[in-house]
């Protein structure tokens, strides 16, 4: 399994294993739903690079979450990026990949965006570290 794929589905197992988090959500989606009704959640684009060293094959990963909600002020939204954070240190190995590092590389919250004409939207950006384990 590619190390993309692997850090992929360990964060969404990740975050759908953050209770508060789910219960925040109407769902939680592996890219862009076709349809969804907010406040919905996406794991979006996933940009893989090389990190390895002489005898170690790593990839670092750099991964956007999505998160969208319809309120009036971003109060909600910001509960649900605070959730965030706890799920991705408690990422797990997966398809041979140990994760060595995830770290925020960077967030925005935008006043409307995407498909939803009202509400908020935050993207944060992780970038992932990890190595095959042998």
């Amino acid at each position: 399994m590619s190390a993309e794929m692997a850090v992929r589905g360990a964060v969404m197992a990740a975050l759908k294993g953050d209770k508060a988090l789910m219960a925040s959500l109407n769902a939680l989606f592996d890219g862009e739903p076709a349809r969804a009704t907010i406040p919905y959640g996406v794991v979006g684009e996933c940009l893989g690079a090389d990190w390895g060293g002489k005898d170690v094959e790593g990839r670092e990963v750099r991964l956007t979450i999505g998160l969208y909600e319809g309120s009036e002020t971003p109060d909600r939204l910001a509960g649900m990026i605070g959730r965030v954070d706890p799920a991705i240190a408690l990422v797990e190995p997966v398809g041979g990949w140990r994760i060595v590092t995830a770290r925020l590389a960077r967030s925005r919250v935008i006043r409307g965006g995407g498909r939803q004409p009202a509400g908020w939207q935050a993207l944060i950006d992780y970038r992932i570290r990890a190595v095959r384990e042998a």
